[in-house]
């Protein structure tokens, strides 16, 4: 759903469904996992659809209407990469609610004839009645599109809902328009999960005993058990000497078939543990000793050298069966394999799980991951008090339900990507504040949250992903909204999720889905505040939209002379008179979409590359001097937002430093280093921005500190580092970089000061340990 995150070549073509239909017609072919091969299988269908609808036209690639016939407000289906398949989401068989909604209604189970019915006045009161529950789900942004109508009618807005019903009737045989029924209303808004209890509880049942674990347990259990017996056996031929000293007699005979008798048994029952069956282990050398002997064959010299040799070294390693050392051996080994297996524990867990409601996060997973109490140990055997793993911990607390800084704080959300995927959940309660009935907040926030699943489609030409306020059934609302009563609890929760993102996971640039949802809250608090997507750099089309150069005139607004400006040579004063310069001659457009060339022009000139040169780390060149100039955000949201670090600013500075430092380290021995050096310049930007909002005596503390920290990394990360250090020091101290990675530096100076950025054209000087 980014803006312009999307943008794609023209050269989106049949090669890259055709590459991923390959892919997944390996994997259904030879995965050992029924379920990926099942996954695969499906995929494979996708992308056939996919081929198919491009060979015969039906599909537009790069369109915001892809799929021929549908309008841009249908929800597509949506492959990897933004393909579409042709089918809508809302579309497909009757789902088993509708087929239950249909026989309740006493009409055809048909979607058209569901319609039809819905628009009856028993159906509007069904509708309204459901309204007034709010035990209601809705999936697809579709199915609110008749809540909505009952909704209007019963405000009396009749010519909006009639309105609205001529729009979405045409596609009432094709699509479903009528919301699930659930058991449970819609959760507290403050709090958020990454999964629902359902959720969790799948992920436990994909669980499968581990093969090892189970091997080693068995043999723990079963054959070295037996394999004392074994050796016990063998050693009463041995009387104060070695092993067949004497010839056994007609008892240790019988005793030994028994033996042999019970192998038997134990091989055919259990099956994990093969290790006793391999000719050089010690239990198969005697096991096979005793077969021979039994069966009147005297051993070689060979095997009974063997024979021998085994007793002898397990006597040694263990000590004789029976002694003391032998006995707390195998006790130690005992208590071992009676430990609950994760796949036991997991099932015990997943019975917990079934208890709380299955369509929400869980209040409280203490309970759900306590130790096994007495009434479970006697109903599975698992022994009382014993732990569940951290590995089955982690799959529960995922499903936690509580406000966003807590999951932050308590290391629920490991990155600013899962941040970004919950976000929608506060976002939509704070959108839905713009309506003043109750029961249509309630339907606004179930909707927005489904429209927020909606994935993002491959665009050509700047286009725009589909906009919430373009469905007809949002539209059909307009009446309704009051922006202005969300403006100020919209940039609360804007300052908040910023603040979140930047002092959570310093160092990481904002993911194109977090910035969606914070755009959306500037506008709802009426802000002006620019906010800017990552462009791919291999779909790049070399032009960029005017927000670009409003939000690095906002950068310069907060930067000007400061040493992000020294060190990155941005001349902000130009960047000031070129957006006054375009504002006056009002914004040009390319292929329908406004674009600003001023701004596509000086990124071209900064990156060094010629206007109509294209490839991958040209592109990324232009895209990372945009990203410079306009601070990908930071400044829009310290300037512009209000945000206000809980930390000082150096302190940011110290945490983006460090993800450099430990994104650095991941170079060394790297085939592919590329992403990571890039990543890591971008984490420096961050450093360079926070240090540059800090006063002249702070910025000094903090480079002192800094050669203090590369000092402590391994050789490779501070030699790597050492020319990014002395180029930051060299700009702090007045200096300025001649060129782009050269610097006029003192000739005193061992190490070359370099101005660190992630993309090249050549190779990049990081990759070199050596890189002074």
């Amino acid at each position: 759903m980014n803006d312009d995150a999307e943008q794609q070549l023209s050269t989106a073509s049949a090669s890259y469904a055709t590459a991923q239909l390959a892919k997944a017609f390996v994997t259904a072919l030879t995965h050992a996992d029924p379920e990926t091969r099942a996954r695969a299988e499906n995929r494979g269908r996708s992308w056939r659809a996919v081929l198919s609808g491009m060979a015969d036209g039906s599909l537009s690639v790069g369109s915001r209407t892809p799929v021929a016939g549908l309008p841009v407000w249908v929800t597509p289906e949506v492959v990897r990469g933004g393909f579409a398949t042709g089918d809508a989401c809302a579309g497909g068989p009757l789902q088993p609610y509708e087929i239950e909604a249909a026989r309740a209604a006493g009409v055809p189970a048909e979607r058209r004839a569901l319609f039809q019915h819905c628009l009856t006045e028993a159906g509007l009161a069904r509708l309204q009645a459901l309204l007034d529950s709010g035990r209601y789900e809705v999936a697809v942004p579709e199915e609110a599109a008749l809540l909505t109508v009952a909704w209007l009618v019963r405000a009396g807005e009749v010519s909006a809902a009639v309105q609205l019903v001529a729009t979405i009737a045409p596609f009432a045989d094709r699509l479903r328009f009528t919301p699930r029924r659930c058991d449970t209303p819609l959760p507290d808004n403050a709090a958020v999960h990454r999964r629902t209890v359902a959720e969790a509880g799948v992920s436990l049942a994909r669980r499968r005993p581990n093969p090892a674990v189970e091997a080693q347990r068995e043999a723990l259990t079963v054959w070295q058990p037996f394999g004392d017996q074994l050796l016990d056996h063998w050693l009463e031929t041995a009387g104060s000497g070695r092993v067949l000293e004497h010839t056994p007699g007609t008892d240790w005979n019988r005793r030994g078939t028994q033996l042999l008798a019970h192998y038997v048994e134990l091989a055919a029952k259990y099956t994990r543990c093969t290790k006793h069956r391999k000719p050089k282990e010690n239990l198969a050398i005697l096991r096979v000793a005793l077969e021979e002997t039994l069966a009147g064959r005297p051993l070689d010299r060979r095997s009974l050298g063997l024979l021998r040799h085994a007793v002898e070294s397990m006597v040694r390693r263990r000590g004789l069966p029976g002694s003391d050392r032998h006995r707390a051996l195998r006790e130690r080994q005992a208590a071992h394999a009676a430990l609950p297996s994760h796949h036991a524990l997991a099932q015990l867990v997943l019975r917990r799980l079934s208890e709380p409601p299955q369509d929400v996060g869980a209040a409280d997973i203490a309970p759900l991951v306590a130790p096994v109490t007495e009434p479970e140990h006697r109903d599975t055997g698992l022994p009382t008090g014993a732990a569940v793993p951290a590995a089955l911990r982690h799959i529960v607390e995922a499903s936690t339900s509580a406000p966003i800084d807590v999951l932050v704080e308590r290391g629920l959300i490991p990155s600013a990507e899962v941040l970004a995927e919950l976000v929608p959940q506060l976002v939509a309660a704070t959108t839905a504040q713009a309506y003043t009935d109750e029961t249509l907040r309630t339907l606004m926030t179930v909707h927005y949250r489904a429209f927020r699943n909606r994935r993002s489609l491959l665009l050509l030409n700047l286009q725009r992903q589909t906009q919430y306020e373009e469905l007809p059934w949002v539209r059909a609302l307009t009446t309704q909204h009051r922006p202005e009563s969300t403006a100020e609890s919209a940039h609360a929760a804007l300052r908040q999720l910023g603040e979140l993102a930047v002092r959570g996971f310093p160092g990481t640039i904002l993911p194109n889905p977090l910035i969606r949802e914070l755009a959306m809250l500037v506008r709802q608090a009426e802000l002006g505040a620019p906010l800017v997507e990552e462009l791919a750099a291999d779909i790049f089309m070399g032009t960029f939209t005017p927000k670009f150069l409003v939000a690095a005139r906002v950068a310069g607004e907060l930067l000007a002379g400061t040493l992000y400006e020294r060190y990155y040579g941005i001349d902000y004063a130009a960047v000031r008179n070129l957006a006054v310069l375009e504002a006056g001659e009002g914004l040009l457009r390319s292929g329908g979409a406004r674009t600003s060339p001023g701004f596509a022009r000086l990124c071209v000139a900064r990156a060094g590359t010629k206007a109509n040169e294209w490839s991958v780390a040209a592109n990324g060149k232009v895209i990372e001097q945009a990203q410079i100039l306009t601070t990908h955000n930071l400044a829009t949201l310290v300037h512009r937002v209000g945000f206000t670090p809980g930390p000082r600013w150096d302190d940011l500075a110290r945490c983006a430093a460090r993800t450099v430092c430990r994104l650095v380290a991941r170079v060394h021995g790297n085939p592919r280093p590329l992403s990571t050096i890039k990543d890591a310049a971008y984490a420096w930007r961050q450093t360079v921005f926070y240090l540059s909002l800090c006063t002249p005596t702070t910025q000094q503390a903090f480079l002192t500190w800094l050669d203090e920290e590369t000092e402590r990394q391994p050789a490779h990360v501070a030699a790597r580092l050492a020319p990014v250090v002395a180029g930051l020091r060299l700009v702090a101290d007045g200096g300025t970089f001649a060129a782009h990675d050269t610097a006029a530096i003192d000739t005193r100076n061992e190490v070359l000061p370099r101005q660190f950025m992630g993309w090249t054209t050549g190779r990049h000087w990081m990759r070199d340990e050596a890189a002074h």
